[in-house]
């Protein structure tokens, strides 16, 4: 290999690393991104459990949820302030149709909605960089309905 073929494949290097390194960001994004969804969509399931018992309210539903989800992300409950302010756990009565037999029955449901704001890690600041208005965050939001305990 002479000179000039190694200063090309330099050259080609040099233009193609940056290309990998936001490839590579974006995959570790997604990666964050899909599990901060997953705890969310946990987080709906263990809410809506909880709803569809005698004896919780809103109150203990938020409280339920928000522990959750602090514990899967691995932070306190005062850091997520930002990313689920109050009103993000939402409780409400529902109604579902049940097939039985040749009919339907409607049975009671609790209907927990949650909602987190999600920082990119990586991508945010290089997104900003190409476009101002694409924006750092996107917002996951995650529902469960369960029918009613008697």
């Amino acid at each position: 290999m002479d000179r000039e073929e190694r200063g090309a494949a330099l050259v080609e290097f040099a233009l193609a690393l940056p290309l990998l390194l936001v490839v590579l960001a974006g995959i570790v994004d997604f990666g964050f991104t899909f599990q901060r969804y997953e705890v969310i969509t946990n987080a709906a399931r263990e809410g809506a459990r909880m709803a569809s018992l005698p004896g919780y309210d809103q109150t203990s539903v938020d409280d339920r949820v928000r522990a959750y989800v602090a514990a899967g992300l691995g932070v306190n409950t005062s850091a997520l302030g930002p990313a689920m302010p109050a009103g993000a756990v939402t409780l409400t009565p529902g109604t579902l149709d049940i097939p039985v037999g040749g009919g339907t029955k409607t049975v009671p449901t609790a209907l927990v909605t949650v909602t987190y704001r999600h920082n990119f890690l990586l991508l945010g600041p290089i997104l900003g960089l190409i476009n101002k208005s694409w924006g750092s965050s996107i917002v996951l939001t995650a529902t469960s309905q369960m029918r009613l305990e008697s």
